[in-house]
């Protein structure tokens, strides 16, 4: 009995940090931030979870946003997200129409795959991001047309 308490408070501690933010992107920030306006019209950034885009003065920089803008901008979208980063801003998943907007991004080759934050992913995500950055790698779509693409961390650090 004891443990089946246990596992019930675990399972309600994990999710009570979660939450659902629905609303329109009203903004892009770069290719892994967006604005989003809920229904109360408040806005919120938010930071794209899984992925790391390319910075805007870096190159795909602005072709990294310019597709993010395609798949979001003026769109309606449901973050579901699970904490805040140093600068405030939400970090989550970006849906649109059933589909997870940072995989696309990976998937297109407009981001990479954040791994040093794969802990945060699920088994199947990890899987999945993985799996999508090696697709776009492979078939040299975007920043990997470039011989040797120069991560936004490595960018930043410099």
């Amino acid at each position: 009995m004891i443990a089946v308490l246990s596992l019930a408070l675990i399972l309600v501690a994990s999710t009570a940090d979660a939450a659902e933010l629905h609303g329109r992107v009203v903004s892009i920030t770069d290719g892994d931030t967006i604005v989003v306006l809920d229904d109360r019209h408040r806005q919120h950034k938010v930071r794209l979870s899984g992925i790391d885009a390319p910075e805007r003065h870096q190159p795909w920089g602005a072709r990294s946003r310019q597709a993010l803008g395609r798949l979001v901008h003026r769109k309606s979208v449901t973050v579901d997200w699970y904490k805040r980063d140093r600068w405030g801003r939400i970090v989550g998943s970006v849906w649109r129409g059933g589909k997870d907007v940072g995989l696309t991004m990976v998937r297109s080759g407009m981001a990479w795959w954040f791994r040093r934050y794969a802990d945060e992913q699920s088994p199947a995500d990890r899987a999945s991001y993985a799996a999508a950055e090696d697709e776009a790698r492979t078939a040299r779509r975007g920043l990997w047309q470039d011989p040797r693409p120069l991560p936004p961390w490595v960018w930043r650090r410099r």
